[in-house]
């Protein structure tokens, strides 16, 4: 995985083998990002990535300048990893916190700017993870969530859905306030 804009551009990122999960693909992410530099104002930005998995997103919003990313994971190897690398890196903006990411918008108190979510596709909550955001108030009046899925999952009929983006298998589902 590499870091495609920014501070560390081009930096190669090698996420150890045992990690349980399935990082967005460089294609989709570069996709993701030019669609995000004509939203959001990265400089500007407080972002939050649930399920960060190898930190794959929170690096790439560091690197392109958000004030402060919080990246969320409950599996300790990858709190870890992401941690090792923020420090290796000098990613003082990165804060990483061990924890299921529906416990976390149940308790969160911060608003953000850009919430990303990918969690596992077989996952079974999706509607109550997209309104745990709302119902928390965890974006702030123009914050934007972008959730990733597989082709199974449709968002089109929630009230905050905006639009959705398809890159490979990667589907990208937009919502706003």
């Amino acid at each position: 995985m590499r870091i495609i804009r920014g501070r560390y551009q081009r930096r190669q990122i090698h996420a150890p083998k045992n990690l349980p999960v399935r990082p967005t693909t460089d294609m989709a992410k570069e996709s993701l990002f030019n669609i995000l530099e004509n939203r959001i104002d990265f400089e500007e930005t407080i972002a939050l990535d649930l399920f960060a998995g190898t930190g794959n997103i929170s690096y790439e919003l560091v690197s392109r300048g958000c004030r402060q990313v919080t990246a969320v994971d409950e599996n300790q190897v990858c709190v870890k990893f992401i941690r090792e690398v923020a420090s290796t890196l000098n990613m003082n903006e990165l804060f990483v916190v061990r924890s299921d990411a529906f416990r976390f918008l149940a308790s969160a108190r911060q608003q953000y700017d850009l919430v990303f979510a990918d969690p596992p596709y077989d996952c079974q909550h999706y509607d109550t993870l997209v309104a745990s955001v709302f119902e928390n108030n965890l974006l702030n009046s123009e914050g934007i969530l972008v959730v990733e899925h597989s082709k199974y999952v449709n968002f089109s009929e929630h009230s905050n859905f905006v639009e959705s983006r398809k890159y490979g298998k990667v589907h990208f589902s937009f919502f706003e306030q």
